[in-house]
C-alpha cells in the first residue's frame, strides 16, 4: 500500500531529523535491509565457489583426490547457497516476506525499531508544540 503525501512528507522530515541528530546512526541504518543481506551473501557464496575452484585444482595438481572431492563439494554448496539467495532476493519496491523464518523475526524487530523512532518523533513534536 503506497504511502499517502502526508505520510511521505512525515517520514522525510523524520529521515532529516534523525540525519541531523545523529548521522551515523542513519547511515548504519541504511545499509541494513534483505536485500543488501541477499546480495552480501551471494557474494561470498561466488568467493566459495572459487575457493572450491582452487582446491579441486590442487587435488588434482597433487594427485590427492580427497582435495578435489572436497574442493567439487566446495563449489556444489557454494553454487546452491548463490542460486537460492539470487532467488530469495526482493525486487527493489517489494516487501520482504514476513513469517516465522529469521528474516521475518528481524523484519518484525526492525518495524518495532521504526514504531519506536515514531513514537519519539510524535513526543517532540507534542512538546514543541506545547
Amino acid at each position: 500500500m503506497p504511502l499517502s503525501e502526508h505520510e511521505q512528507r512525515m517520514l522525510e522530515q523524520m529521515e532529516r531529523a534523525l540525519y541531523a541528530e545523529d548521522p551515523k546512526f542513519a547511515t548504519a541504518l541504511e545499509g541494513t535491509g534483505l536485500r543488501t543481506y541477499t546480495r552480501r551473501r551471494v557474494y561470498q557464496a561466488i568467493a566459495g565457489f572459487l575457493v572450491g575452484i582452487a582446491l579441486l585444482m590442487a587435488g588434482m595438481v597433487a594427485q590427492l583426490i580427497w582435495i578435489s572431492v572436497v574442493g567439487f563439494l566446495v563449489m556444489l554448496g557454494c553454487a546452491v547457497l548463490a542460486v537460492t539467495g539470487w532467488r530469495r532476493a526482493p525486487k527493489p519496491g517489494e516487501q520482504p516476506p514476513s513469517g516465522g523464518t529469521a528474516t521475518g523475526r528481524a523484519h518484525r524487530q526492525r518495524r518495532s525499531v521504526m514504531d519506536r523512532i515514531e513514537q519519539r518523533w510524535q513526543r517532540r513534536r507534542d512538546e514543541q508544540g506545547h
